[in-house]
């Protein structure tokens, strides 16, 4: 097959083939910055978080915020975060060098960005391991998750990478798996615990694999999470203009949709 990309594109490509994912440091500080002053604006605007210091807010927020008023709080935040017009867009540019690369440079965006907030000892924000095509995803899409803190062990997330995938491809829904901790037991020795600091990002491959158990560290964990895929690749249960909405569309494509052949009279 011919392939044209750099030499950087294409270790980065092989990488992303191999495991499953990268993770690389934000380029766009100023998208970065736009981010996390947002998120502070809104945070401070409860009372328990006013007068804090900002490093105390994120990895610290179990101190502050009780597990009953959790998804309440998160909710309000999502709510506030979404309804900004260039929130979007800021987490787009950071991610962009990637997404170029890994998935195209026409794409389409989920409406609207995922926040999870996952505090100490608290089993009330798990997600069981799954593969989002498993309930639904097109496997043309990739996730971008990027934290608010620093990621590691259970603070972070598992994903079990491709080189380890095909070992357990054809028997993941064997009889003897009765439920997702009979599937995680079988694939953790393989997992990998992905550690992703703040100003870095994470995009994954949805398809593998992937999810957290009960965070055993003393801090907070902060990450947000999006769908993108390339604008004309296959759908399946999320489709554009109701889950996804284009968002770099070019100029020829842009003309081309508008175009009808002349009629022969």
């Amino acid at each position: 097959m011919v392939n044209f990309l750099s030499k950087e594109e294409l270790n980065l490509s092989n990488e992303f083939l191999k495991n499953g994912y990268l993770i690389k440091k934000i380029k766009d500080d100023k998208s970065l910055d736009f981010i996390k002053k947002l998120f502070l604006k809104i945070i401070k605007k409860k009372k328990e978080f006013k007068y804090l210091k900002d490093i105390e807010i994120f990895d610290q927020t179990h101190k502050y915020i009780k597990k009953n008023d959790l998804n309440d709080f998160r909710l309000n935040i999502i709510n506030e975060l979404n309804n900004n017009k260039f929130f979007r867009k800021n987490y787009f540019q950071c991610s962009k060098f990637l997404l170029d690369l890994i998935v195209g440079n026409e794409l389409v965006m989920q409406k609207k960005i995922n926040l999870s907030i996952q505090l100490p000892n608290d089993s009330s924000s798990l997600l069981d391991v799954h593969a989002d095509v498993w309930s639904g995803d097109s496997p043309y899409e990739a996730v971008m998750w990027m934290p608010l803190v620093d990621c590691f062990k259970t603070k972070s997330m598992y994903i079990l990478p491709f080189s380890k995938y095909k070992k357990y491809e054809n028997n993941l829904f064997s009889k003897k798996i009765k439920n997702s901790q009979n599937l995680f037991d079988k694939i953790k020795k393989d997992v990998h615990w992905l550690d992703v600091k703040f100003g870095e990002i994470l995009i994954f491959n949805q398809c593998l694999p992937h999810g957290n158990i009960v965070n055993k560290t003393k801090e907070t964990r902060w990450s947000m999470n999006c769908r993108f895929k390339s604008v004309y690749s296959p759908y399946a249960d999320k489709k554009i203009g109701e889950f996804f909405e284009p968002i770099s569309l070019k100029s020829i494509s842009r003309s081309a949709i508008k175009y009808s052949f002349p009629k022969i009279k």
